[in-house]
């Protein structure tokens, strides 16, 4: 069974919800030169800004949170709420990365937004940096590929550990930081963008750029975690980590060798260095075998070893089958190739449905970190909403996702020992899609009247998975016995029909 004081909540990110891009005395961010693509068609970076006259920015208006606030606030404690994953808008607090003082404006709203947290008892879950940076500090450094970056993002977690230190308990410095492992996260997480770069996808890559990037992120990451940790010691702190089980495609000993490359590479190299404070070994040979060249400096390894995470936070949305041989990695991922599962399904967007992948996930979290604590800090379905002439939207779809992801924790939980410890799905109110910026891929419980072309009235309302969800905080889950047990006296049933034919 879950905690008692299990933690359930939902994830958003800024840039994908606030809006409000040039309010409050907010600069431009690296996301907001982003344009809206689609499914079949990526966005464009038009640095260094936007062109308002040729394309749509999907971060310009986004869902309205910043006038919003209160009254998605308010929804989310209906849910039952007792945490929220939000990020904060580095360029709402040092408008260009590099000013003198911080913008008191932005350090006001988000006062506003974690006032009105508490008023409903939720516990915000930050991250500092989610994707997202001021545009002025990747036009005039290079991103951060320049360890100037280290400095400037450590004055400003500065500013708001401390601003905030007596609001907010659980903080992620950086998302998903080893999505720089591949060239798609050079702008979105790193601030990279090289010359004649314009697809959102597939950039133009300098390896001992991006890794040095990375570098740079986990020196920052370390530093600021030791602060905040002798600015308020109740401090939580999570490394944060898309995560993809990597099986391999066959039981040919290649194949097993390559899915164990695939999964130290892409799920652990950085989370290996901000839980364990030092570089594992296969990233040093993988930098030697791959002539990336790292610049390093003296005092480094003393602040990686003094900046260990409390706690492991992590994505998860799919799983994946990798094989030695690249022509059989037919499908297409976001940021990698892999090859087909026959095993499982896809969402509407292609990933393949893996709830079981989850479990395996926990479980080696677990048994590779000595069962740290863990957080679910993403998780969901992105799929495309009817709503009925009654106005109800009946996304059992949704549901039926969720459940069996919950299910998969539970287990992780009763059947491995995981030490869980809270879960956000991600996309808890509809919001503008980070990797083709659309809006008709949701994720929410509560939708929101926008399409693609951003008009809409904004309206909020409440889908069927929104009732359904707020049972299973309720309840700490256990409503899913029922379901659990429904689903076996079905799948008993189809089983005796079948014999029957």
């Amino acid at each position: 069974m879950f905690k008692k004081d299990f933690l359930w909540g939902g994830a958003t990110s800024a840039s994908q919800i606030e809006g409000g891009y040039q309010e409050g005395g907010k600069g431009l961010s690296v996301l907001d030169v982003c344009t809206k693509g689609s499914k079949e068609n990526p966005r464009k970076i038009t640095f260094p800004e936007p062109n308002l006259d040729k394309y749509q920015y999907p971060s310009h208006n986004a869902i309205d949170f910043y006038h919003r606030y209160k009254e998605d606030i308010k929804l989310f404690a209906e849910l039952g709420f007792n945490v929220f994953r939000l990020s904060i808008a580095w360029s709402r607090i040092f408008p260009n990365g590099d000013d003198a003082v911080p913008n008191e404006k932005g350090l006001q709203f988000y006062d506003n937004v974690f006032d009105e947290c508490k008023k409903y008892n939720i516990k915000p879950l930050v991250t500092i940096s989610h994707y997202d940076m001021p545009l002025n500090l990747s036009v005039k450094y290079g991103g951060w590929a320049n360890r100037k970056l280290i400095d400037f993002y450590t004055k400003y977690s500065e500013t708001v550990l401390n601003r905030y230190k007596d609001k907010v308990e659980y903080w992620i410095p950086f998302n998903e930081m080893n999505m720089g492992v591949t060239p798609f996260g050079n702008l979105p997480s790193l601030g990279i963008v090289n010359e004649g770069t314009e697809d959102f996808v597939n950039q133009i890559d300098d390896k001992s750029k991006r890794y040095q990037a990375i570098y740079h992120q986990l020196v920052a990451n370390a530093k600021v975690v030791a602060l905040g940790h002798s600015i308020n010691p109740d401090f939580k702190f999570g490394s944060m980590s898309v995560h993809f089980p990597a099986y391999p495609a066959t039981s040919n000993p290649e194949d097993v060798l390559a899915a164990q490359k695939f999964s130290q590479l892409h799920n652990y190299l950085c989370s290996d260095v901000q839980v364990r404070g030092e570089f594992p070994s296969y990233a040093k040979k993988f930098f030697k075998d791959e002539n990336i060249q790292i610049k390093v400096h003296k005092e480094d390894k003393d602040i990686l070893a003094n900046g260990k995470v409390d706690m492991f936070t992590f994505s998860y949305y799919l799983s994946c089958c990798i094989s030695a041989d690249e022509s059989k990695n037919t499908l297409k991922n976001i940021i990698f190739n892999s090859t087909p599962n026959p095993h499982l399904k896809k969402s509407d967007w292609g990933w393949q449905i893996d709830p079981k992948g989850l479990r395996y996930a926990l479980k080696d979290i677990k048994n590779r970190y000595n069962n740290i604590p863990i957080m679910v800090v993403e998780n969901g379905l992105g799929a495309v909403d009817t709503v009925e002439k009654d106005g109800s939207i009946n996304d059992d779809y949704r549901i039926d996702y969720l459940k069996e992801h919950i299910l998969a924790m539970r287990d992780a939980v009763d059947k491995d020992g995981v030490n869980l410890i809270g879960y956000t799905p991600w996309g808890c109110i509809d919001l503008t899609s980070f990797s083709s910026g659309e809006m008709k891929k949701r994720y929410g419980f509560i939708y929101v009247d926008l399409d693609d072309e951003g008009k809409g009235t904004l309206e909020r309302s409440k889908k069927k998975s929104f009732d359904w969800y707020k049972e299973v905080i309720r309840t700490n889950g256990e409503v899913l016995d029922n379901d659990k047990q429904n689903l076996e006296k079905n799948k008993t049933k189809l089983e005796k029909n079948e014999r029957k034919l």
